[in-house]
């Protein structure tokens, strides 16, 4: 089963020049769901993680399915003010200006093995910010995991020091 099959390009989304990649067909689609679900786990059953994280919003829709799968714990990671309670943020640079992401401070212990799960992996900035505020927690980094990466953006070199899978390359 070929995933790109069930991933659009929508030209112009959310601005102009951006072609967004859109998951939805093949989230409607149990099969392609369940394949990508199985391709993202193969190799981590070795890992002993302990927790899988997921980025907002689309990291969420197939990182807890990965959880589910793999019996670890599932942790969100938001933008800013989604939370409740006590929060880490860390702040990342963007191609005009700034922006963050938080996580609930108690969500990752130290000791906690952890997978960070996102639908894409475009210039690397949030992965990037995502394994910072792992640390912060006390958690090791055991893989970055994606549906899809852009290749083209390099967003791998960002977070190099960590070990990379991602199933669908554009």
């Amino acid at each position: 089963m070929n995933l790109k099959n069930y991933i659009t390009d929508v030209p112009n989304f959310p601005k102009e020049g951006i072609t967004f990649k859109d998951i939805n067909p093949l989230l409607a689609n149990p099969e392609a769901t369940n394949k990508a679900v199985e391709l993202l786990a193969k190799g981590l059953y070795g890992f002993d993680a302990t927790k899988i994280v997921g980025i907002e919003s689309r990291g969420f829709l197939l990182g807890i399915l990965l959880a589910q799968k793999l019996k670890l714990g599932f942790v969100p990671i938001r933008k800013p003010g989604k939370l409740p309670g006590a929060i880490i943020s860390q702040s990342y640079a963007l191609e005009y200006g700034e922006d963050s992401i938080e996580i609930q401070e108690n969500s990752i212990k130290p000791g906690d093995l952890v997978i960070v799960h996102d639908d894409v992996l475009a210039t690397g900035g949030t992965a990037a910010a995502a394994c910072k505020l792992v640390e912060k927690c006390g958690g090791t980094v055991v893989q970055c995991n994606f549906l899809m990466e852009l290749n083209f953006l390099e967003g791998r070199s960002k977070i190099s020091n960590y070990p990379l899978h991602s199933i669908v390359h554009y």
